[in-house]
C-alpha cells in the first residue's frame, strides 16, 4: 500500500489557498514542510479526501528557449490524465523519501530526484529553482493534489524516458506550448499560461 505525504486543506486556506498559479513559494513551502503540518496518508484514501492536499513536486525542463513536452501513456499513475500532454514530470512524496531535517526539506528533495530518477535519464548538468505553486480545485485531481512547480535548466536536451508512462518526449518552444494550451493536463496548461505571462 503505497503511503503518500499530505497536509490539511484547512491549512492551505489558513495561509491563503488560491486557485491557478503563486508565485510566493517561501510562504507555502515552508508551512507545509513543518513536520508539524504534514503526515503520510494511504493513497486510495487521499485520493477521495479533498480535505487533505497531497504535496506534488512538478518539474519543467528548459533548455535554448524550449521546453519538454510529454505525452501521458496508459501505464500513468494517474489513470485521469493519460492521453494528455504534459511539461510537467510530478510525484509522490512517499516515506521512503523521510530524514529528520527540522523543517522536511531534505525529504522533499530527496523525492523530487528520487522521481525524475524513475522517469527520465538526463544527460545534461542542470541547475533547478522552485517558482511558485499550482493549485486547481476545478476537477477531481485537482482537488487533492497541490503543485510545487520547480524549473531545471538544463546544458542540453539529452532527456529521454525511463517508463512506460512518458512517452514522445520532445522540447518545444513556449509560443508552440501556448497556442497548443488546450492539449495540455490543467497543470501544465497553468504553468505555460504563466511562462507565457512572464515572457
Amino acid at each position: 500500500m503505497e503511503h503518500v505525504l499530505v497536509v490539511k486543506r484547512a491549512l492551505f486556506d489558513e495561509l491563503g489557498s488560491f486557485q491557478g498559479f503563486h508565485g510566493d513559494v517561501n510562504t507555502y513551502l515552508s508551512a507545509f514542510l513543518n513536520p508539524e503540518n504534514n503526515f503520510f496518508m494511504e493513497r486510495p484514501a487521499a485520493e477521495l479526501d479533498p480535505t487533505h492536499k497531497q504535496l506534488i513536486p512538478y518539474t519543467l525542463f528548459h533548455h535554448a528557449g524550449r521546453y519538454l513536452v510529454y505525452t501521458r501513456g496508459g501505464s500513468s499513475g494517474e489513470k485521469r490524465l493519460v492521453a494528455k500532454n504534459s511539461v510537467g514530470i510530478g510525484g509522490h512524496i512517499n516515506p521512503v523519501d523521510q530524514t529528520h531535517d527540522s523543517l522536511g526539506n531534505t525529504m522533499y528533495f530527496n523525492a523530487v530526484e528520487r522521481e525524475l530518477a524513475e522517469e527520465l535519464v538526463i544527460a545534461s548538468a542542470h541547475t533547478q529553482k522552485v517558482i511558485g505553486l499550482i493549485n486547481d480545485d476545478s476537477n477531481e485531481v485537482g482537488s487533492v493534489h497541490l503543485g510545487v512547480v520547480h524549473v531545471f535548466e538544463l546544458d542540453g536536451d539529452q532527456v529521454t524516458s525511463n517508463e512506460e508512462a512518458i512517452q514522445n518526449i520532445r522540447f518545444l518552444p513556449l509560443e508552440e506550448l501556448h497556442a497548443d494550451r488546450e492539449n495540455l493536463e490543467t497543470w501544465s496548461r497553468i504553468c505555460v499560461e504563466h511562462l507565457w505571462s512572464q515572457r
